[in-house]
């Protein structure tokens, strides 16, 4: 309206308010009605002339991915509204706007690899199929995708095709790489319901390189029809939780794929992430100098920034890296993570993280985490990094619900390690001695040559008093592994948790046989 009435006087020009809210309707043939649209109703009216009004739902939903600014307007009493609503106007700068004469535009493009976002990963989510025999459960079926759908939509750095497009080959056979050059997509996203024996249904999910044709994960549900709602919840989320580090994956082989003179800041991105989980002193200094890269073509690069925080932490844990000295340095990245990154998940997890362990704060920093848990309740990282910063914090039994959140989520994750070490580290704190050994052992089973789990062993076996014969060969191999360690050193690597709690390990370490 703003581009139609440029050219007009004051006198005639068509000026109109506006007012948004994201929620559920009651759809009566051509009538839509309900609380949600009079939420909307009110905010019109309460919108200046030529103006928008936003709720906060809409807010959470659009921040970051629109060029305009929201201003909140606090808690708005609307007629016939039972609640307040937290309002937002919305505001905007008309060089960001501009809209192109017919004469200029450029011709419609066909649709095609090039629609899609190329420096972002792109996906279809096509219509589950119904096998199950019983036309009752296609409801069940869609539900599933729509589900998926709506749930990575809300994730940001990534393209998620709507779902009228993805549905439009519902009940066709065609060629996965066909759809992919139609919808401009790299990756697809099927489906199945299907009756098992007995009454239980059997839900199957393939993520496909859409340019390749070939299946890059896929997996099997089982579950109860009597529990339909509670199922598809349980099932979309342990799907997304396992789709996007698979994404991941396959996003960082093809950045490794492509000749290195012409990468992009995400390409540069992707190649450190690969090098961060290589897990040594040297892949950490590679990854720091790729994600710098990365950040010198974007400076809002938040996921990046977070990363360099993680990378820093890594550095003063391992001693790679004097601490003062990482500590620094992963803090400045922490706090650039959090100001670039307020709706990203990854950035508000890694540096929350690091202002937990790296500022000894952890309440702060768990504040940050459980805000990217509100944008992306189903990131199993955060819900990990959670559990640590409650371990911090001395909330033990918090922090066992939150690791065992992560493994519901993505029960065979590769780097299922950090969780069952989480495990372990919080039943120790608790008194659980037998239960903190059985978590520590298969947190070493998961990756051998990481020494933690043996400290947290060799700790519980202390205290439990059985299997006593196991601690000198144990302590051993501590030391082994670690020379340097005292009870000393403990002391300062714990100094974020619970002064209680750091004197508890102090002591089962020096039972066990660790030096002062």
């Amino acid at each position: 309206m703003a581009e139609v009435n440029r050219d007009h006087p004051e006198t005639v020009k068509i000026v109109f308010r506006a007012g948004i809210h994201l929620g559920e309707v009651i759809v009566d043939e051509d009538d839509l009605y309900g609380d949600d649209v009079n939420i909307a109703v009110r905010l019109q009216g309460e919108a200046p002339p030529g103006g928008i009004l936003v709720s906060r739902a809409v807010r959470e939903a659009v921040s970051g991915r629109v060029k305009a600014q929201l201003y909140a307007l606090g808690e708005l009493s609307l007629k016939n509204i039972v609640r307040p609503i937290r309002a937002f106007r919305v505001e905007w700068q008309e060089e960001d706007w501009k809209t192109i004469a017919p004469s200029e535009a450029p011709p419609i493009a066909v649709p095609g690899r090039t629609a899609a976002l190329a420096d972002r990963p792109s996906l279809a989510v096509l219509a589950f199929r119904n096998l199950s025999g019983d036309p009752g459960r296609e409801y069940f079926a869609d539900g599933i995708s729509d589900d998926i759908i709506t749930t990575l939509s809300r994730i940001p750095n990534s393209v998620v095709i709507a779902r009228n497009s993805s549905f439009s080959y519902k009940g066709r056979s065609v060629d996965v790489r066909q759809i992919g050059r139609e919808l401009g997509v790299r990756y697809v996203v099927d489906g199945s319901v299907q009756q098992a024996a007995g009454k239980s249904l059997r839900i199957s999910c393939v993520l496909i390189d859409a340019d390749t044709g070939r299946h890059i994960w896929a997996e099997r549900y089982y579950g109860s029809p009597d529990e339909l709602f509670e199922l598809q919840d349980r099932i979309t989320s342990s799907i997304v939780a396992t789709l996007l580090p698979k994404v991941l994956v396959t996003e960082i082989a093809r950045a490794q794929a492509k000749p290195t003179s012409s990468l992009s800041a995400r390409d540069l991105y992707l190649r450190a992430i690969a090098q961060v989980n290589e897990d040594t002193e040297s892949s950490f200094d590679q990854a720091l100098t790729l994600f710098h890269q990365a950040i010198a073509i974007d400076p809002h690069f938040s996921s990046a920034w977070g990363l360099v925080a993680r990378v820093h932490w890594g550095r003063a844990h391992n001693g790679w890296a004097p601490f003062r000295e990482a500590q620094a340095l992963g803090q400045e990245a922490a706090r650039r993570a959090i100001e670039t990154g307020q709706n990203d998940p990854v950035a508000l997890t890694l540096g929350g993280f690091a202002i937990a362990y790296l500022s000894a704060q952890p309440e702060a920093g768990v504040a940050h985490i459980e805000r990217a848990l509100v944008l992306n309740p189903n990131f199993v990282s955060a819900w990990r990094y959670a559990g640590f910063a409650y371990t911090m914090l001395g909330e033990h039994g918090k922090a066992i619900e939150y690791f065992e959140r992560a493994m519901q989520l993505s029960p065979l994750a590769d780097n299922g390690f950090e969780s069952y070490y989480g495990i372990s580290l919080a039943c120790f704190f608790l008194g659980r001695y037998d239960q903190a050994v059985v978590w520590a052992e298969r947190a070493k089973r998961e990756l051998p040559r990481n020494p933690r789990p043996l400290i947290v062993k060799a700790a519980a076996l202390a205290m439990f008093g059985g299997r006593a014969d196991e601690l000198p060969d144990l302590v051993r191999q501590v030391l082994s592994t670690l020379p340097g360690m005292t009870i000393k050193t403990v002391r300062r690597r714990m100094s974020e948790y619970q002064a209680d709690d750091r004197e508890h390990f102090a002591r089962a370490l020096r039972t066990a046989g660790i030096p002062e």
